[in-house]
């Protein structure tokens, strides 16, 4: 990885805790730069803490790395613009995106309420979406200007997403929707040289601990 990625600067949302934050170590461990971008709520939403992302930060920063926090909302349009000016400002570039950000908040269909159901869509998919759109727009610009784009998007979908799980008709269409967009995203960026990928990934982290199949395990099994 360290010849793929070694100077590069890369965004990892939702990388505070989780699959996010093993991202972002293992991105700078092979050399990249990172924006670290973390809201720091509970496992549902609520709530804003910067310190797993600045927790992050500091652990890279001790092997001899280089990133820094973002606390933004990345289901927020403007906010998630924001972050990828903060690469570029920060680092002279964004050439790397990772959307991981998400919650969760299951229940059965019949039980769901419109908040539960906007807010995981919003996270999610919206939260994908956005920050996606503005690395976009950089380097399509980019392009334009005759310059090369080395743009590379990975989201995160699930296979709730692809196969359903009971109490997650909210976050499966979410995910389902998220592999959807990256089809139509790698078809549409193609042309600048940016390609757009998607994982699926089943893991034991703070999401999913209380879900069938991870009940009893740890974060060693």
């Amino acid at each position: 990885m360290g010849n793929i990625v070694e100077g590069r600067v890369a965004i990892v949302t939702g990388a505070g805790r989780g699959i996010g934050r093993e991202h972002a170590l293992m991105l700078a461990e092979n050399g990249a730069k990172v924006v670290v971008n973390d809201l720091g709520g509970d496992a549902a939403g609520e709530g804003a803490d910067t310190t797993p992302a600045q927790t992050v930060v500091d652990e890279i920063e001790a092997t001899g790395g280089e990133a820094v926090v973002n606390g933004a909302n990345v289901a927020d349009f403007d906010a998630a613009g924001e972050m990828v000016q903060q690469a570029i400002d920060t680092f002279g570039s964004c050439d790397i995106l990772i959307n991981n950000a998400g919650i969760l908040r299951d229940r059965m269909m019949f039980s769901m309420t419109e908040s539960d159901w906007d807010a995981v869509i919003n996270v999610h998919l919206k939260g994908t979406f956005a920050p996606s759109h503005h690395a976009a727009v950089y380097w399509r610009e980019k392009v334009k200007a005759g310059g090369e784009a080395f743009g590379r998007i990975v989201n995160t979908s699930s296979p709730s997403g692809i196969y359903g799980n009971v109490g997650q008709s909210n976050y499966g269409a979410a995910k389902a929707g998220i592999a959807a967009f990256t089809l139509i995203t790698a078809m549409e960026l193609v042309k600048y040289g940016v390609t757009c990928n998607c994982l699926a990934p089943g893991a034991y982290t703070r999401m999913t601990k209380d879900l069938p199949g991870f009940a009893g395990m740890d974060e060693e099994t």
